[in-house]
């Protein structure tokens, strides 16, 4: 077995073993936006491991324990067959990576001709913060009419308050529980659209290989957990219009089924009644919006490989050119990785909906499934025109970035800085 760093080697997009016989592996390659040729060469992941500094317990990355190299025999339509000298130690539900080269990556690159670009928007950085922030909100947490920011990072959850300067000013923190990895946060005021947000933190039990969402509430002072939900929830929509959602994990093998609104209803939290179809899409890197025209209800989702896809009215989808979300959050779930994206904000400006996505450069130029090979992301604003998703402008930041949000007048993003402290930026809608 080999055991190197991801950047050893240049990759395209990770795909699924699907069966092993004997010294040949299955792979499904349905979702693959780069075809799979003949000589191509793979290495399977046989494990992951969380790189850390023995004096600091810094967390630096992660290494993948990889088989031996094996190269592609035969390719169908959506599944590539290899050979493998050694296949003992692989499994089903176990994922790979094949090689790939620079000349071929470069294909998927837009150019200036096809893709205009306009300005940035304005934006506002405030100071670092010492945390590595992988998602953020924003909501009434210490008052009904605050608008307090709610970061979360791999250890707590945190609340802040702009100052007149500029600064941010900690208010309120929960530590999390050590089994418990976090993804995601939320926050809305789901028992009174008038009175305090609740937080909900979708976390993954590394214990009992479960997800779940964690709900905080500022009880006189201090956040406090009042429940846990057996559901992965995330807020879609900006400021005041946002609702939560939740999904119901593993209904299809490691797949989520389609999304409820998070309500409280006779003392406690349950879901609505509508279903939103998210055609067992992660509630991270989707959104619902009217896209098309006013009339839609256009699913907006980031489809494995990267780009931003767009169901339309017909049933047909439009797509983005430029590749998106090329580090998602990741957790392992039995031999499985879940793929949690950056969220997609939508939002209208000018009487043209507008989406934004997030792009993490890699440092190599190219995908990898390590999200500290990363250099800095570029937050893309597109818009639905001639039956293609358009990029419009771009908004570069100085660090990598896990996950958006959206206010009432923001759209808010955590820079992640090479030394792992984050930068809080509001971009104007």
């Amino acid at each position: 077995m080999l055991f190197v760093f991801l950047p050893a080697w240049i990759f395209c997009a990770q795909v699924t073993v699907v069966r092993v016989d004997k010294d040949e592996i299955y792979f499904d390659t349905s979702e693959l936006q780069t075809p799979v040729k003949k000589g191509d060469t793979f290495k399977v992941i046989l494990s992951t491991e969380k790189l850390v500094n023995p004096k600091t317990q810094k967390e630096l990355g992660e290494v993948n324990n990889y088989s031996q190299q094996g190269i592609i025999t035969e390719v169908k339509e959506l599944f590539a067959v290899g050979k493998l000298q050694d296949t003992s130690a692989v499994k089903t539900g176990m994922e790979a990576v094949f090689e790939k080269a620079t000349a071929h990556a470069q294909e998927t690159l837009v150019t200036p001709a096809e893709q205009p670009i306009s300005a940035s928007q304005p934006k506002q950085i405030y100071d670092p913060i010492d945390k590595t922030i992988i998602s953020l909100s924003s909501g009434p947490i210490t008052a009904p009419d605050a608008d307090n920011l709610i970061l979360l990072s791999e250890d707590d959850v945190s609340v802040w308050e702009r100052t007149a300067d500029h600064k941010l000013n900690l208010l309120l923190t929960y530590n999390l529980p050590k089994a418990k990895t976090p993804v995601t946060i939320s926050a809305v005021p789901v028992k009174d659209k008038n009175d305090l947000a609740q937080i909900f933190v979708s976390v993954y039990d590394e214990n009992k290989k479960t997800l779940s969402t964690l709900v905080l509430e500022n009880q006189q002072g201090q956040l406090t957990l009042v429940a846990t939900l057996p559901y992965f929830t995330k807020e879609l929509g900006c400021g005041t219009d946002k609702k939560a959602w939740a999904q119901r994990p593993f209904i299809m093998a490691d797949k989520p089924g389609n999304a409820r609104e998070l309500i409280f209803k006779n003392g406690k939290y349950t879901l609505g009644t509508t279903d939103f179809d998210s055609k067992h899409n992660w509630l991270m890197g989707l959104n619902y919006a009217p896209i098309e025209n006013k009339d839609a209800s256009n699913l907006i989702y980031t489809y494995a490989g990267g780009p931003i896809r767009m169901i339309l009215n017909n049933g047909k989808r439009a797509e983005s050119k430029a590749v998106f979300a090329a580090s998602p959050m990741r957790v392992q779930h039995k031999q499985n990785i879940l793929k949690f994206y950056p969220s997609l904000q939508v939002i209208n400006k000018d009487g043209q909906t507008q989406i934004v996505a997030v792009e993490n450069t890699a440092k190599l130029g190219l995908l990898s499934t390590t999200f500290g090979q990363y250099k800095n992301a570029v937050l893309h604003w597109l818009t639905y025109e001639k039956g293609r998703l358009q990029l419009k402008q771009e908004t570069e930041l100085a660090g990598v970035v896990y996950d958006t949000a959206c206010s009432n007048d923001f759209i808010l993003a955590a820079e992640v800085l090479p030394d792992g402290t984050s930068s809080i930026v509001e971009i104007s809608k």
